[in-house]
């Protein structure tokens, strides 16, 4: 009796293990793939302005700290569609910044999607801001405090999550970027901004995170 008991048992769980296997698969496929770094925290490693300088943009003690004239700090790659984008900032005392993605490289203010970062600058609109979409008006981060600011962008539908709250959930209807570049923002001389744990994970369209 006890032997029928255990065979049965056994034969239960052979039959229940692969599908267990395969829940596990279809979870680790559908988070879309893996972070990968775009920063090293040693150099900019291929990180340059328009004019392929880097700028007076430098990496100081493991961060990027942006300084000086307003410019852009544009990745490598300028061919990311479908993403989720994520890095760490903190922002000087009325200093302005900003997270672009799917933007053209090129001089002076870059044409593409931007999600701000602003604490206490005069423009009153704030960190988490879609540029030119959708405002986010409330101070959520105060200055010289470390953050994460997170995209996702999948066609048309765009997410941004301040500390992992999300405070922008739009659909452009014209899809006015489809791909490009990431680059951060030194807005004026009077800013100043550090950035670190730079990451992306590529999705496939139409796979926005639950």
């Amino acid at each position: 009796m006890n032997r029928l008991i255990r065979s049965t048992c056994w034969l239960a769980l052979a039959l229940v293990a692969p599908a267990i296997a395969r829940g596990d698969d279809k979870d680790k496929a559908s988070d879309g793939g893996k972070w990968v770094k775009l920063f090293d925290g040693k150099t900019l490693g291929g990180w340059t302005t328009a004019d392929g300088t880097t700028g007076q943009w430098k990496v100081v003690d493991g961060v990027i700290h942006g300084s000086g004239p307003a410019s852009h700090l544009f990745s490598p790659r300028g061919d990311y569609k479908n993403f989720r984008y994520r890095a760490e900032f903190k922002i000087a005392d009325k200093a302005n910044s900003g997270m672009y993605f799917r933007t053209k490289k090129g001089p002076g203010f870059p044409k593409g999607y931007e999600a701000q970062v602003n604490s206490t600058h005069r423009d009153p609109l704030k960190t988490g801001t879609l540029y030119s979409f959708v405002p986010v008006k409330e101070m959520l981060v105060p200055p010289d405090t470390w953050f994460t600011q997170e995209v996702e962008a999948v066609g048309n539908h765009i997410t941004i999550k301040v500390n992992g709250k999300t405070v922008v959930d739009f659909t452009d209807p014209k899809s006015t970027y489809t791909d490009g570049h990431f680059a951060f923002q030194q807005h004026d001389p009077g800013s100043q901004v550090d950035i670190r744990n730079i990451e992306v994970m590529e999705l496939p369209a139409g796979s926005e995170s639950k």
